[in-house]
Order: C-alpha cells, then sequence, then structure tokens
C-alpha cells in the first residue's frame, strides 16, 4: 500500500470511531506544491491508547511524550515553547504538564541566551503576545528569564495618568495591542519601555503628593540595555531598542519644542517605531493622543528637506573663514544648524555672516593647495 493510501486509511478508521484525523505538517505543505511527501503525520484527538487499541500493530510512539519531566530534562528550551505554542494557537496547557514547567523553570538557566532570546521575540511578534507573558508568569518562567518584567507586578501608577492600574496591567494593555507581525525592536521596547519604574518607584507618602516614578527613563535606559546584553542582542538592535525607551516620554513636550528640537527628535533612526511606541502608551493608559497627533499633522506638512535641510557650511567652509579646527567647530555648527531649522537662515552668505557676527576668530588658518 503507497504511503498516501495507508495514510488516508488511518484518517478514514479514526474517523469511523468517532475522533477527528488531519493531516499535518510537512505532507501538507508537499501536498500544495505538487511535490510528493516523504511521508504523512496524522493528528488525532484518540488518545495514545484508543489509537493502540484501534491499531494493535502499531508502535506507540507518541505515547513516550503524556511525561513531561523527562522531555523537559531533554530540551530546557521546550517549557518556553509550551507557553508559546498555548498562546498562539489558544491552547490550554495540559495541567501536569504545566506543574511539570513550574517545577523546572529555574533549570530554563541552562539554555543559551540566544535561544531564550529567540522564543520571547517569537512571542512578543506572533500576535498573542499578553497571553505569552500572562503564561510566562503564571509558569514561573518570567520571573527567571526576565526578572525586570516580573518585577512591574504590583508596582501601583498615578491613577491620574494611569487609571489601568499597575505597571504590569498598563504593560501587558500595551502588549495586546501589538500587531502580528510587529517589528522586533518596536515590541521589545514596549515590553521594556517602563522597566526603570519598579526600582524607581515613590508612593504619595514619600513624595508628598503623587506617586513618582523620579528618574525612572534614566534607570529605564540602563536595565534595557543590561537585559539586551544579557541576551545577546545585536548592538544595532540594542542600541534601537534603549532608544525607544530612552524617548518615550519627550512626547509630552513636543508641543513646546522649538521648531529645531521638534525636526531633530522626528528625524531620529526609526522614528516610525517611536511613534507606535508612544501611540500604544497612550491607548493602554489616559487615552489622550493629543501629542501624537500634533507629530502626525506636523510630519504631514512639514516638507522633508525643511526637517533634514542641506547643510549650510561645512568644515572648509570654516577653514577659509579663519576658524581654526577644535571644539569650537561643533559648537558653530550646531548654531547655524538652530538657526537654519528655525527658519531664521536660509543662505550660506547669511550662515557665514551669522557666524563672523558671533564667533570670534583666534587666528588666521591658510589653506593648502
Amino acid at each position: 500500500m503507497k504511503p498516501r493510501e495507508l495514510a488516508n486509511e488511518i484518517c478514514q478508521t479514526l474517523q469511523r470511531n468517532g475522533y477527528q484525523a488531519l493531516l499535518v505538517g510537512g505532507c501538507v505543505r508537499d501536498l500544495l506544491l505538487g511535490r510528493e511527501p516523504a511521508d504523512y503525520d496524522v493528528a488525532t484527538d484518540a488518545t495514545p491508547d484508543q489509537v493502540v487499541g484501534l491499531f494493535p500493530d502499531s508502535i506507540a510512539v507518541g505515547a513516550q511524550f503524556g511525561e513531561p519531566d523527562r522531555r523537559f530534562a531533554e530540551d530546557k528550551l521546550r517549557m518556553m515553547r509550551a507557553v508559546r505554542f498555548a498562546a498562539r494557537f489558544g491552547f490550554a496547557i495540559e495541567a501536569e504538564t504545566f506543574r511539570a514547567i513550574h517545577r523546572h523553570a529555574k533549570e530554563i538557566h541552562q539554555v543559551s541566551p540566544e535561544r531564550v532570546r529567540e522564543e520571547l521575540t517569537k512571542m512578543l511578534i506572533e500576535g498573542a503576545t499578553r497571553r505569552a507573558f500572562e503564561l510566562l508568569e503564571e509558569s514561573g518562567l518570567l520571573e527567571e528569564v526576565l526578572p525586570e518584567i516580573a518585577a512591574m507586578k504590583g508596582v501601583a501608577q498615578p491613577p491620574q495618568f494611569h487609571p489601568e492600574g499597575d505597571v504590569w496591567i498598563h504593560t501587558r494593555m500595551m502588549l495586546e495591542q501589538l500587531p502580528k507581525d510587529a517589528s522586533p525592536t518596536l515590541a521589545w521596547g514596549v515590553l521594556l519601555h517602563d522597566v526603570g519604574k519598579p526600582p524607581t518607584f515613590q508612593s504619595a507618602a514619600e513624595t508628598g503628593d503623587r506617586i513618582r516614578f523620579n528618574h525612572h527613563v534614566d534607570v529605564g535606559m540602563r536595565v534595557a540595555e543590561a537585559i539586551c546584553r544579557r541576551l545577546r542582542f545585536s548592538n544595532e538592535d540594542t542600541e534601537q531598542i534603549v532608544a525607544l525607551v530612552a524617548n518615550h516620554m519627550k512626547f509630552s513636550a513636543v508641543e513646546g519644542m522649538k521648531k529645531a528640537t521638534l525636526k531633530r527628535f522626528v528625524r531620529m533612526p526609526k522614528f516610525d517605531e517611536h511613534m507606535a511606541l508612544h501611540r500604544l502608551d497612550c491607548v493602554s493608559s489616559h487615552g489622550n493622543l493629543d501629542s501624537y497627533e500634533f507629530v502626525q499633522q506636523f510630519l504631514t506638512e512639514t516638507p522633508p528637506e525643511q526637517v533634514r535641510p542641506k547643510r549650510l557650511l561645512g568644515g572648509d567652509d570654516l577653514l577659509e573663514m579663519g576658524y581654526p579646527p577644535g571644539p569650537q567647530f561643533a559648537q558653530i555648527m550646531r548654531e547655524v544648524e538652530d538657526y537654519q531649522l528655525e527658519g531664521l537662515i536660509r543662505t550660506t552668505e547669511e550662515a557665514r555672516e551669522h557666524v563672523l557676527r558671533r564667533f570670534a576668530r583666534t587666528e588666521k588658518v591658510g589653506r593648502s593647495r
């Protein structure tokens, strides 16, 4: 009997006896691509004992798996994969399997940081992020792989800004809003944006007015970078994740920023991720999107050449004007760009006049030809 015929017969036998039976895995892919599968896998809701009863000559390979302690001992990462698959497919983890994850959670440290990072990233971008992290917390794994996130639970926030509740609730609400297939750096930025709050928490009794998290952004940047280093992120991804943490509070000041400051703000690398994080932060707390909409309007109305204008003066120009190389160069260039971004100077000649007016020349520097 050919493999396909045998697989069909097995499915039919299971179905005749009241069980579900479906072809799954690589054979389905191969059939859709017009290829002949090397083998066939059948998924069923029949238990191993029920399958053996229907097919007495079969070898009960699947039965060796109903033993979770042994399976987790073989590969500790299976604990995290169980959580990820349960969240992604909306399954409940079988009770004894879940208890086994609890028993073995501390052993996850035996897995390489890179493999742990990959599983966490998949949880963050597969579309069931909130449930995945709730299962991580309930299973005891979150405390082991990301204790800084587990520390958010029960950390109260000022209700006038965060009516939704504590830092853990707020973070889970943001994770729930993350779109499937979000960029990994945005997803990690969302997860870590308030990681500095637990260590900086001060109660209303301590501050004399309300709950505060003084310097939580600075602390959060350091904690986020430490997490990224621990999980072996690339330097590029680490830089972007830390930047998301560093800048998430700046949106509250955008309407009062000078034009130059605002233009520099919106031309940060991957600014769309900063915008997305800020929007999630708002809709998962106070719901006020005024700052978000202000920046959106600014980006819509401001031509790119005004956000990133061509430089009016360069180093060679300053040398020709008699300014020696040194720290003053950077100061001059910064001020010229400020005035240019503010619309106060528009031409190279205006820039030259401004520099000569504002900065003294200490010596004449000639150019070699």
